[in-house]
């Protein structure tokens, strides 16, 4: 993958930057991002220098002090966002009741009914491009949280990784089962490759996840979201597979689908009740931040799907 196109002041100025073989980082931390769509970009490009990093940079750079700086400034403020968005309170009462609650009363907009009867062809295939950027690295940004829980907690978080990294069998990771449906739906199956056509609410999503995964200090965010992500993933996916074989697309795309509706039927209760529960036995005091990655999955999804939605319907 090669770096991504700049989208204002910011991003061009840091991509210029990582790309160089004699870089100038004194510009960086004095130039104000554009809009939001700048700041997001390059934050995404930032983080992306610590998963797979880019053609054009050298591995290096990923380290490199001036870059950690500003991702860490423009962390702060996507974090300061997300805080400002969420409620004043969350519920109280026993953590997995409360939880499963709380996602069930979220009244978002839903993509997957509009694919499983509506959605064109076209339609349909724009959405598997803005979902490839996420799930051609599904489960990596939770990967990132394994060294840093305690023993029981790490247990039960690799009991549902090694099903979403294919049980050891490296053709069954759910990210290899995408790329082969969007291989088989004639879209590119290159990690990132339509990072450019992806508007601000997919790097939200994409940013929030990696955020909350390579900061320690925000393991309860990173468990709650993966905890609303897999409570509110069974259905869906079973009305994506309804809507993709409804158009007479290929089988291998609706199965990745399929594989979500058994399985995170059964990791919505690991996340929730073994995963985010042992972890609250030992360190309580990161309940809120379990509803604040939970209130972030919903809220960005729900940001997203309206974005869709609107779009279609001009």
């Amino acid at each position: 993958m090669l770096t991504p196109k700049g989208r204002g002041s910011l991003s061009e100025t840091a991509f210029q930057a990582m790309r160089s073989t004699s870089p100038d980082y004194s510009p960086l931390l004095s130039t104000p991002a554009d809009d939001a769509e700048d700041l997001h970009v390059t934050l995404w490009a930032l983080h992306e220098l610590h998963y797979r990093g880019f053609e054009d940079v050298d591995d290096d750079r990923e380290w490199q002090p001036e870059l950690i700086a500003l991702r860490r400034s423009l962390e702060a403020t996507f974090e300061r966002t997300l805080r400002d968005r969420a409620p004043d309170a969350w519920p109280e009462g026993d953590f997995a009741d409360a939880f499963f609650a709380y996602v069930a009363s979220h009244d978002g907009a839903s993509l997957a009914a509009q694919v499983q009867r509506h959605t064109t062809h076209e339609q349909t295939l724009e959405l598997l491009r803005m979902r490839s950027i996420y799930h051609l690295k599904e489960s990596d940004p939770s990967a990132w949280l394994v060294p840093r829980l305690p023993d029981r907690t790490k247990a039960a978080l690799m009991e549902l990784q090694f099903d979403e990294y294919g049980g050891g069998d490296p053709t069954r990771l759910h990210a290899t089962l995408f790329a082969r449906g969007m291989d088989d739906c004639g879209l590119r199956d290159e990690y990132g490759a339509y990072i450019d056509d992806v508007p601000l609410e997919v790097l939200e999503e994409n940013n929030a996840m990696s955020l909350f995964g390579l900061n320690r200090r925000l393991r309860g965010a990173s468990l709650g979201h993966l905890a609303a992500f897999e409570a509110t993933s069974s259905i869906p996916s079973r009305r994506m597979a309804q809507g993709l074989r409804r158009l007479g697309l290929p089988d291998s795309m609706a199965e990745y689908y399929d594989e979500h509706v058994a399985a995170d039927a059964v990791h919505e209760q690991l996340a929730v009740r073994t995963i985010c529960g042992s972890l609250l036995d030992e360190e309580p005091a990161l309940r809120d931040d379990m509803f604040l990655g939970a209130f972030t999955c919903l809220d960005l999804e729900d940001r997203f799907a309206r974005r869709m939605l609107e779009g279609w319907a001009a």
